[in-house]
């Protein structure tokens, strides 16, 4: 085995790689959050089943493969291996953008991570059953995702992956490799071989996120990287190499490379901070930065719907992310660039008085008015917007929206600064989540099934020491 000379070894590898082994979570409010991040992920998995374009990507890639103590898919009768079966879960997970959010100077949902961490719990605890060793348990799973909340989070703090043209899926890569390289037996050295692997990988581009090329592979985006890290994190443990400055090296390390010559830093000290802040998206599908806009004008809804043909202007205030990210005018063409639209949504919102997946699909799109009403959409920033969502006290996700009729009378300016999901907000949500995540798995279960499903998994004290092969097992068809 190659070994890593950690007096020259870039720091970040060295940081993550000992905040994974050595720190002991402390938080009793991580790990509850961690309890509702678990099973509302797994829910959005099993709703995506619905839709037949997430599941045709689906099962192993050579079709018959039998592969022993293998990775079960929730909702599904595949048995694959780790690394397809991070895939499978992870593109489940993600596929309609209705998992957590974590928003700074980097976006991305850290929740993407389970794909590779549920992945190799099961197929870890298949493995020590058979030699009559005790399984790892939906605690362990909870701290592994708290972690890879962690690094992901700290790391999209400071560091602006879109600011140079890459997707955020990186950093799910990097927070896999790591805790999944623990799962799998690895100590310090192989923790740090697979995440200068993960690094010298580089990204994906974000031009599938953008007009003109947005389409499905943002669905599947983070799927391929957790995936693409138990990959990484299987090598390692085999004793493959890393590379000590992966990240420093001039002219050739990423650093250089592919961040415009910057430091990649951790802003803050690695612990729990993510999982504690971290958003749910708790009532509408919808790319997060237009949450408070779709509550917005959700509320707006009674008041307009008779008045439609009577709006002269529509007005949303937002933050700068919301612009650069979700502000779209023209045609949109999918569900991939619908979902992530401030103007489509918030015009969905208006008319319908709610907003479902299927809003975003073609048949719903035809309706002459909602493109009607994105035409008569302005879209401004607001300074203490924006300050405020990079605010790490803060953290808001505002939006304001108002509507003005022809006859010159306008709807009250109504404001929303932070969405259900918001940590300030999560006494309010968990009834949700927990509503959520009954009705995701009804989609897909029988009203028996579910309600066995639902009983022994919402429950933290109870379940928290159940074996993490037990916990898949509710979910198999």
């Amino acid at each position: 085995m190659v070994s890593v000379k950690t007096n020259q070894t870039d720091q970040l590898l060295e940081e993550i790689a000992d905040y994974v082994l050595n720190k002991e979570i402390t938080s009793e409010e991580a790990y509850k959050t961690a309890h509702h991040v678990l099973i509302d992920t797994i829910g959005c998995g099993i709703l995506a089943l619905n839709y037949p374009e997430c599941t045709k990507l689906l099962g192993p890639i050579v079709p018959g493969t039998v592969v022993p103590n293998g990775v079960r898919v929730p909702g599904t009768s595949h048995v694959l291996d780790p690394v397809q079966g991070a895939f499978n879960i992870g593109t489940m997970i993600r596929w309609l953008d209705y998992n957590d959010t974590w928003l700074a100077a980097e976006w991305g949902h850290p929740s993407d991570n389970l794909g590779g961490i549920l992945a190799v719990a099961d197929y870890v605890s298949q493995l020590r059953q058979q030699k009559g060793e005790a399984p790892l348990t939906v605690e362990d799973i909870l701290e592994m995702s708290i972690k890879a909340h962690e690094i992901q989070g700290i790391l999209a703090l400071e560091n602006s992956l879109n600011r140079v043209g890459l997707d955020h899926v990186l950093y799910v890569k990097i927070a896999t490799a790591a805790v999944v390289t623990k799962m799998l037996g690895g100590g310090r050295e192989e923790i740090i071989n697979a995440l200068s692997n993960a690094w010298i990988d580089n990204s994906s581009l974000r031009t599938y996120r953008h007009f003109p090329n947005t389409g499905s592979r943002k669905s599947w985006a983070a799927g391929d990287a957790t995936s693409r890290a138990v990959r990484l994190a299987l090598m390692a443990i085999k004793g493959e190499m890393g590379y000590q400055t992966a990240l420093s090296a001039d002219g050739w390390g990423f650093q250089d490379v592919l961040f415009k010559e910057k430091e990649l830093i951790l802003s803050r000290p690695l612990d729990s901070y993510v999982m504690e802040n971290v958003l749910f998206k708790v009532s509408y599908p919808a790319e997060f930065h237009a949450q408070t806009a779709a509550e917005a004008a959700i509320q707006l809804h009674p008041e307009l719907i008779d008045r439609i043909d009577e709006i002269k202007e529509i007005t949303i205030s937002t933050h700068e992310s919301a612009i650069r990210i979700i502000d779209k005018k023209g045609p949109l063409h999918n569900p991939a660039d619908r979902d992530h639209c401030l103007q489509y949504i918030t015009a969905i919102g208006l008319l319908k008085g709610n907003i479902v997946a299927e809003d975003y699909e073609d048949d719903v799109a035809k309706d002459p008015r909602i493109d009607e009403l994105r035409d008569k959409m302005t879209v401004t920033e607001n300074k203490r917007y924006t300050e405020e969502y990079l605010d790490p006290d803060k953290r808001s996700i505002a939006n304001a929206v108002q509507v003005h009729f022809t006859d010159g009378t306008s709807t009250d300016l109504v404001a929303c600064e932070y969405p259900l999901g918001h940590r300030f907000r999560r006494e309010e949500a968990i009834p949700q989540i927990i509503q959520k995540y009954q009705a995701n798995l009804a989609t897909q279960f029988t009203e028996k099934q579910s309600d066995r499903i639902r009983r022994q998994s919402v429950d933290y004290d109870k379940i928290k020491q159940m074996p993490i092969t037990d916990f898949i097992e509710l979910f198999l068809n």
